[in-house]
């Protein structure tokens, strides 16, 4: 506890730490103990209903239906269910000028990262455009967020690759592993949709912002040099996704290489580079950004026809079938031997986008300042791959570089999506064929700009700076994706972030209260270090709830506190403690658990003579304390409103007894 002593010496100086009441009756005392009063009572449905209400509607979604006619809560309900009916009315010229501008400048970067991510996801790059055509029809009439971009990501590309071609292969079964791509898609829309709807997305919210750091960067690094395939032009690469293997799969098809690939990879890669860092380093020149993905696209493609490179080594798309998506709902796998592997892989696929796309919704409505509501969200996200999964569409969210384009572009509503998803149509019906001579080269290109902005590095510098734990939990799912499997990191992110939320639980913060001098207050004395200590009180803060899962840590530290405080007491010649007093305001709860751990405390303490209070407990503690019975055993005048209340009672006891 430390060698020097910070106490209180005079006892009637804590006697009148409480300051007076105003009045102008001199016979009132210094100070005055209040009564802790029970909550008002209320039955068991009343109780029920507050906390299933405070756990599943905490927005109370409903309040705009009180006091409305039937008519009119109708109306509300559609525009509920369906946002654009919200909006919709009040749409004007004006909001279709900005969106059209903003829809063709998100169109010109959906195209070609739609053709890229399909190519990650080991799927012919006509389903990446197919996926950037419905989904963000649906979205427009169910998202109520106004900037999101629908649209195939490259995280969700990544993992379901990666899951998929475990157990399948898309070169020797193409037809197997788009049926799993289409189901794995429904399944995630099934299972986004059911957060929604039964309103349980705190479940989204185990993935930490540390551990998706950490595993998005992984993943960045992992797809980026898978893209060494295309960008070295190497026929036979490694499908294992680990660091090393992908490594060594580089470094031993030297033979493979091809220059004329080479040098146009990477001046692509350069201009790209180039184009991405003036638009960072200028916003009002998103656009430079935006566009240098289909520039690069026509210009390549323009090149390889002019020159036939695609004879020289260069290898090139080929035909893209030109059309409307076709209908894939036979393609639906609901029994076999996969079907687990599908479910596992739209879990996981939808867990992703629906926090991806959630994340990117609500962070560019705080800068509109407008709400999204995360509930209507994950069932928009779930229906449109729902839909999708019918439409030869693989799994899609909101994408954040496209939503950042979307928002700089002056997007107003989701009509943006429409329009992008109209030119996408025009592509597919029109636009087809020109995309044949495209080299694979550039898609590798693209696709390695687009995941570039994943890697953060300078959020481990800060996460080791701020809290050492979420530095492991990033550190553990980097080195996770890196040196074992993209799935594999994302396990281990999980069970970090489960780790840590059990280290909190299990093993809540106590800390020794002393008292601020010349005010009333109490605080913690490793903080405050001019806090003073309360002879013969040892004063301790529990700062979580007690329950079955933390009451013994709670009852064995308390008693080492309490052991150590003897210890330092005896050291320094001072009056052995005579009462602890628990600051029960950071508990916001407690069960039978911890009750019977406060029992047990306080005959512990009796023995030892010791006496045992509670200094402000909330409403719901200090209810179960009566209706347990434990506050007759733990006694009357075991309750007080304050610390200072506590402290004065006791030591006024004290100071009579001498």
């Amino acid at each position: 506890m430390g060698g020097t002593s910070n106490r209180v010496e005079d006892l009637s100086h804590v006697v009148n730490l409480e300051p007076t009441l105003p009045t102008l009756d001199s016979n009132i005392p210094p100070f005055e103990i209040h009564k802790v009063p029970l909550p008002p009572n209320k039955t068991t449905f009343q109780s029920l209903k507050q906390r299933l209400s405070e756990v599943f509607f905490p927005d109370d979604p409903l309040h705009q239906f009180k006091g409305q006619t039937c008519f009119w809560k109708i109306v509300l309900a559609i525009q509920y269910l369906f946002p654009i009916f919200q909006w919709g009315p009040d749409y004007s010229l004006n909001l279709l000028k900005s969106d059209v501008i903003s829809g063709l400048t998100i169109a010109s970067l959906a195209i070609p990262q739609g053709i890229s991510y399909a190519k990650l996801a080991n799927l012919p790059p006509i389903i990446g455009l197919y996926s950037s055509f419905v989904p963000p029809l649906v979205y427009a009439i169910l998202g109520s967020s106004r900037d999101l971009a629908v649209g195939p990501v490259s995280i969700a590309s990544l993992v379901m690759g990666s899951m998929l071609r475990e157990m399948v292969s898309p070169s020797t079964d193409p037809v197997l592993y788009l049926k799993l791509a289409f189901t794995s898609t429904f399944f995630a829309g099934v299972f986004q949709a059911s957060l929604g709807l039964l309103r349980l997305g705190f479940i989204v919210d185990f993935l930490s912002k540390p551990t998706l750091i950490g595993f998005m960067s992984g993943a960045a690094i992992i797809v980026s040099l898978q893209q060494l395939k295309g960008l070295l032009g190497i026929v036979h690469f490694t499908t294992k996704m680990g660091l090393i293997p992908v490594m060594i799969s580089a470094v031993k098809r030297e033979h493979e290489w091809a220059w004329q690939t080479i040098l146009m990879g990477l001046c692509f890669l350069a201009f790209l580079l180039i184009a991405r860092h003036i638009s960072l380093r200028n916003p009002k020149l998103f656009w430079v950004s935006a566009a240098a993905p289909l520039t690069s696209v026509v210009l390549s493609t323009f090149i390889v026809f002019i020159f036939k490179a695609q004879a020289h080594g260069i290898q090139i798309i080929g035909h893209l079938q030109k059309g409307l998506n076709p209908p894939s709902v036979n393609m639906l796998l609901f029994s076999g031997p996969y079907l687990a592997l599908a479910v596992k892989t739209g879990l996981i696929t939808g867990i992703l986008s629906l926090t991806e796309g959630i994340a990117v919704g609500r962070t560019f409505a705080s800068l509109k300042n407008y709400q999204v509501d995360g509930n209507k969200e994950m069932m928009a996200i779930g229906l449109m791959n729902m839909a999708g999964s019918c439409t030869s569409c693989y799994v899609t969210t909101g994408s954040f570089s496209r939503s950042a384009v979307n928002y700089n572009a002056g997007s107003r509503t989701a009509v943006s999506n429409i329009v992008m998803a109209s030119t996408v149509l025009v592509t597919l019906l029109f636009l087809m064929p020109l995309f044949h001579y495209t080299p694979s080269v550039i898609l590798a290109a693209i696709i390695i700009t687009a995941v570039f902005g994943l890697i953060d590095f300078g959020a481990l510098v800060r996460l080791w700076r701020v809290d050492k734990l979420d530095f492991l939990a990033c550190l553990s799912a980097l080195v996770g994706v890196l040196f074992l499997s993209v799935s594999t990191g994302l396990s281990i992110a999980v069970g970090v972030s489960l780790f840590k939320i059990l280290m909190h639980v299990t093993r809540p913060n106590t800390v020794i209260l002393g008292n601020v001098p010349g005010t009333a207050s109490y605080r913690d004395m490793g903080q405050y270090r001019e806090a003073q200590r309360v002879p013969a009180l040892l004063i301790i803060r529990v700062e979580s709830p007690i329950y079955f899962a933390n009451s013994t840590y709670l009852h064995e530290r308390i008693l080492r506190w309490v052991r150590e405080e003897e210890d330092r007491a005896k050291a320094m010649k001072e009056n052995s403690i005579k009462c602890i007093v628990l600051d029960m305001a950071a508990v916001t709860s407690i069960d039978t658990s911890g009750m019977e751990a406060l029992l047990e405390l306080k005959k512990i303490l009796e023995k030892r003579s010791i006496q045992l209070v509670m200094a402000n407990p909330v409403g719901g503690v200090t209810e179960k304390l009566h209706r347990s019975k434990a506050i007759e055993t733990l006694g009357s005048n075991c309750l007080y409103m304050t610390v200072g209340e506590a402290v004065a009672s006791v030591s006024s006891e004290f100071k009579e007894q001498v």
